[in-house]
């Protein structure tokens, strides 16, 4: 997406430093090997990703924001 190692790079949704990369498919919740692509990397903070990360009740609401976040770099 563009980061260097030594820039901030936010959270998707709470916006604090990110620190965790979460697979939205990972491959034990259905995911293919193909599971690293852009698409389905989402950058984290650490303690969003222990609420929300791998947790099927939120995969379709991780996926929407990370698409909304794909969509506006691609603008």
């Amino acid at each position: 997406m563009g980061y260097d190692t030594t820039d901030f790079i936010p959270c998707e949704y709470c916006g604090s430093q990110a620190v965790d990369i979460h697979h939205i498919k990972s491959r034990g919740m259905g995911g293919s090997k193909l599971a690293d692509t852009i698409e389905n990397l989402m950058a984290l903070c650490r303690n969003c990703h222990y609420i929300y990360g791998d947790k099927t009740e939120y995969r379709d609401w991780l996926q929407d924001i990370h698409d909304k976040k794909l969509l506006d770099r691609n603008r």
